[in-house]
């Protein structure tokens, strides 16, 4: 089986069997000794580091877009979702933003120390004259702040 591993999984003990993947970016993310250490022993045991296809990032962007996900998933995250995509793989993390997109997308995930996410399908609702809108951000109608709500 093959697993994409998110920052996540690199700061808890998970033992895993198959064959690993992640993204520079996630490598980029480690920064206590304790998870460079699981990375190099990982990679000394065939852990592979690679970047995704470009086309396929842009398919993991339409995706957040259309869950609500847009405004919070990382460049790393978007790597990682496009990297399991890429691959066919499960995607090991405890990031609720890449798991609802993940859900979206049908790829699978393998959650960690956490619960495994429901899809969530968000809205974005006016504080002030509570219209519905497409992003977050000013209200063009009264000034308030659009927040983002679940649906």
């Amino acid at each position: 089986m093959k697993y994409i591993l998110d920052a996540s999984f690199f700061f808890a003990n998970y033992p895993l069997t198959g064959e690993y993947y992640t993204t520079p970016s996630v490598v980029d993310e480690l920064l206590d000794l304790a998870s460079k250490c699981r990375f190099d022993l990982l990679t000394e045991s065939g852990l592979q580091v690679r970047l995704p296809d470009a086309g396929e990032r842009a398919r993991i962007l339409v995706a957040a877009e259309k869950s609500g996900d847009l405004q919070v998933i990382s460049g790393t995250d978007c790597d990682v979702l496009a990297l399991a995509g890429e691959l066919g793989a499960t995607i090991v993390t405890d990031d609720f933003a890449i798991q609802n997109v993940a859900s979206g997308l049908g790829i699978p995930v393998l959650s960690l120390q956490q619960r495994q996410a429901k899809k969530i399908q968000w809205k974005f609702r006016c504080s002030g004259c509570g219209r519905y809108f497409k992003t977050d951000g000013e209200c063009p109608v009264c000034g308030s702040a659009i927040k983002r709500k679940l649906k």
